[in-house]
C-alpha cells in the first residue's frame, strides 16, 4: 500500500463504519486515538492482531522483554504528555508487564497495556498460557477491562484512552481474547466514542475553602511551596512560578516534581525529603504554611508523620480526593485540576513581602550547600557527584535524563539542575530498578529530536541491559551513563548506617560493560579520573550512534543528607565534616 492510499484508507475506516476483524480493530481504533507508536513483544494469541499491523501506520517497537515494553511505554508518556502504548500477549507475555504497570501507576503515568488471551471458550481452564491477568493486575492500575466480543473492542479501548489520561492519570490494562481478535464487526470510530468524561464529585473547590486558603497566605510569615509532579501533569508551571513570585514563598519539590518549577529560579529550594538538602528539609520544618501542589505527602517527602512540620498550618491542592487527609492532616483542602485551582485562587492573591524569611532559609544554607560541588572532595577519586555535575555543565540542563533507582538517581536529583519539565524520567513511587534503559528509550522515541542520557546503576543496568539490542535495531542515538561502583550502592549505604557495614550481597561483579556495548555494536569508554569526564561526554554527545560510558566511582560514597526511615524531617545524617549527625 502507497503511502497516499494508505492516507486515504485512514480517513476511510475512521469517518466511515468498516467490516474488519477484531485485530484490525485494535489498530484502527489506536490510530484513531492518534498513537504512532507502540512497544512490544509478540505470541501466539496476539499474532491475529500482529498480523493486522502490517495494514496500519503505526510504529512498533520490538523490545527483548515484555518489562522493557511497560517502561517504555511510561518514559514515552513521561516526555511527551501522551498516552504510552504497550503490546504483550498471554500468559507470561502479560505477568512480565505487571511491574511496568505498577511503576506507573505509583507515578501516575498516563499507559494504555493491550493483552490477548486464550479464546472465551478456554478461560478458566488452565489452557496453555491463560492467566487471569486482570485479576492480577486490579491493584495496580487505574482500571481494567477483558473484551470476549468483537464488538467491544473499540469501545473498550477508547473507554481505556479517557480513563488513562482523565483526571489522576494512570495505567489500563485491556486484555482480549483470541477470538475477538479473529471474529469480525463493523468498525465505527465515531459510534464506539466513550460517555463525556465526568469529574468526581468531589472536585469541586468551594468558595469559603478558597478564602481561608487566601488568608492563610496572607498572614503566613513563613509559608514554603511544596511543587510535587501534579504541577507538570497539569501543566502549571507558569501558574506555580507566579503564585511564588507575587507571594514571595520559597519552592520545595519533590523527586517527581523536579522540572516543575525551574532550578535556577531564586525562590527555589530545591529537593526536599529523605535526601533532600538539609536547609529545604529545615525550611519545611520551621514553616507556618505549607501549600502542598499536586504531591501526596508519602514517606519519602514527610518523614515521621508526627513530628512533620507540626507549627505550620497546611493546604492541600490536588486532584485526587483520596490524598486529602491520607497521610497528613490538613487545614484547608482544595480539591481539583491544579491549573483550575491556581487560577481561581491567584486572582484573589496580592504581592507581600516575603524578604525577611527568605533572608532567613538562604543564611541556613551556609557553606554547606549540596548542589555546591566545591564542597565534594577531588583528590584523584571519581564521584559519583562530579560525573552529575559535569553533564549538568556539559549539556546545559537541556537534555532529557531517564535514571535507574538507587544513589545515581538521588545524586542525579542533586547535582542536575532541572530547569524545565518532563526532562527528568525517574520511578519514584516504585522504585523500580532496572527503569532506566528502556524509559530512555521511550522518552527518545517520544523526543527524537531531543539529547537523551540513561543514567543508570551497575546493578540497575544490568535487568534490563538486554534492551540495547533494542536501541541498534531501532537506529536511537541514546546515551548511557553507567555508575558504577561494584555495589548494591543504596542497600549498601543502608548496610552501612544501620547494619554495622555487614555487606552481605551488595558486593557484586558485572560484566566489562564498554565490551557489552561493543557486544551490540554500539560504542563506548572508561573514565576513572574526573579529568576524563568532559572528554567523555563531549565524545558521546559527538558520535552518532548510541554510546556509553563506564564511570568507574569511589566505591563506598554515600548519598547526604539522608534521613533514618521513623525520623524526622530534620533528623539527618549530614556530609562527614558538614556539622550533621552522623
Amino acid at each position: 500500500m502507497t503511502t497516499k492510499e494508505s492516507g486515504q484508507a485512514k480517513q476511510a475506516y475512521l469517518s466511515t463504519p468498516t467490516e474488519m476483524t477484531g485485530a484490525e480493530i485494535i489498530w484502527a481504533t489506536l490510530e484513531g486515538e492518534g498513537v504512532d507508536t507502540v512497544f512490544g513483544y509478540p505470541g501466539g494469541t496476539i499474532l491475529p492482531a500482529y498480523d493486522a499491523l502490517r495494514k496500519f501506520p503505526i510504529r512498533h517497537i520490538l523490545v527483548r522483554h515484555e518489562q522493557g515494553a511497560s517502561h517504555m511505554a511510561d518514559g514515552y508518556a513521561r516526555a511527551s504528555g501522551k498516552v504510552g502504548v504497550a503490546i504483550a500477549t498471554s500468559g507470561p507475555g502479560s505477568t512480565n508487564l505487571v511491574t511496568g504497570i505498577a511503576t506507573a501507576m505509583l507515578d501516575s503515568t498516563p499507559m494504555v497495556c493491550i493483552v490477548a488471551n486464550v479464546s472465551s471458550k478456554l478461560l478458566g481452564t488452565d489452557a496453555f498460557q491463560e492467566v487471569d491477568i486482570t485479576g492480577i493486575t486490579l491493584p495496580v492500575t487505574k482500571h481494567n477491562f477483558l473484551v470476549t466480543k468483537v464488538d467491544d473492542i473499540a469501545p473498550t479501548i477508547r473507554h481505556a484512552f479517557q480513563i488513562a489520561r482523565s483526571g489522576r492519570p494512570g495505567p489500563v490494562l485491556v486484555d482480549i481474547t483470541k477470538d475477538a481478535e479473529i471474529n469480525s464487526a463493523i468498525f465505527n470510530f465515531a459510534a464506539a466514542c466513550p460517555r463525556p468524561y465526568r469529574p468526581h464529585p468531589m472536585l469541586r473547590v468551594e468558595k469559603n475553602d478558597i478564602a481561608e486558603a487566601v488568608e492563610l497566605i496572607r498572614n503566613a510569615k513563613r509559608p514554603v511551596i511544596l511543587a510535587g509532579h501534579g504541577i507538570i501533569e497539569s501543566k502549571a508551571e507558569a501558574l506555580i512560578q507566579t503564585l511564588a513570585e507575587r507571594a514571595q514563598i520559597p519552592v520545595a519539590q519533590s523527586l517527581m516534581g523536579l522540572g516543575g518549577f525551574p532550578a535556577s529560579h531564586p525562590l527555589t529550594l530545591g529537593l526536599m525529603g529523605m535526601h533532600g538538602e538539609a536547609w529545604v528539609n529545615q525550611a519545611i520544618q520551621r514553616s507556618d504554611l505549607l501549600i502542598a501542589c499536586g504531591m501526596r505527602f508519602d514517606d519519602r517527602v514527610t518523614g515521621s508523620t508526627s513530628t512533620y512540620a507540626t507549627k505550620a498550618k497546611k493546604i492541600h491542592i490536588d486532584i485526587d480526593p483520596s490524598e486529602i487527609n491520607k497521610n497528613i492532616q490538613i487545614d484547608v483542602a482544595l480539591v481539583g485540576d491544579l491549573s483550575e485551582v491556581l487560577e481561581e485562587l491567584l486572582p484573589l492573591i496580592k504581592p507581600r513581602d516575603g524578604s525577611e524569611w527568605l533572608k532567613t532559609v538562604e543564611e541556613s544554607k551556609g557553606a554547606s550547600a549540596v548542589r555546591d560541588i566545591k564542597n565534594l572532595p577531588d583528590s584523584g577519586h571519581l564521584y559519583a557527584a562530579h560525573v552529575m555535575h559535569d553533564l549538568w555543565r556539559i549539556t546545559g540542563g537541556d537534555a532529557i535524563v531517564a535514571t535507574d533507582v538507587g544513589q545515581h538517581q538521588m545524586w542525579e536529583a542533586q547535582y542536575y539542575r532541572h530547569d524545565k519539565p518532563r526532562t527528568l524520567i525517574t520511578s519514584g513511587g516504585l522504585g523500580t530498578m532496572g527503569f532506566g534503559l528502556p524509559a530512555g528509550i521511550g522518552a527518545k522515541t517520544a523526543c527524537p529530536d531531543r539529547e537523551v542520557w540513561v543514567i543508570a546503576g551497575d546493578g540497575g543496568f544490568q535487568m534490563t541491559a538486554a534492551e540495547l539490542a533494542t536501541i541498534v535495531q531501532e537506529k536511537m542515538k541514546v546515551n548511557i551513563a553507567v555508575i558504577n561502583n561494584g555495589y548494591l550502592g543504596m542497600v549498601r549505604q543502608w548496610q552501612e548506617f544501620f547494619y554495622e557495614k555487614n555487606y552481605e550481597s551488595t558486593p557484586m561483579v558485572s560484566p566489562d560493560f564498554v565490551k557489552l556495548a561493543d557486544a551490540h555494536g554500539i560504542p563506548g569508554r572508561t573514565v576513572r579520573t574526573r579529568a576524563e569526564v568532559e572528554a567523555a561526554v563531549n565524545e558521546a554527545r559527538s558520535t552518532e550512534s548510541a554510546f556509553l560510558i563506564n564511570f568507574m566511582v569511589e566505591k563506598e560514597d554515600a548519598v547526604y543528607p539522608m534521613i533514618p526511615a521513623g525520623n524526622a524531617l530534620d533528623e539527618m545524617i549530614r556530609r562527614p565534616g558538614k556539622g550533621g549527625k552522623k
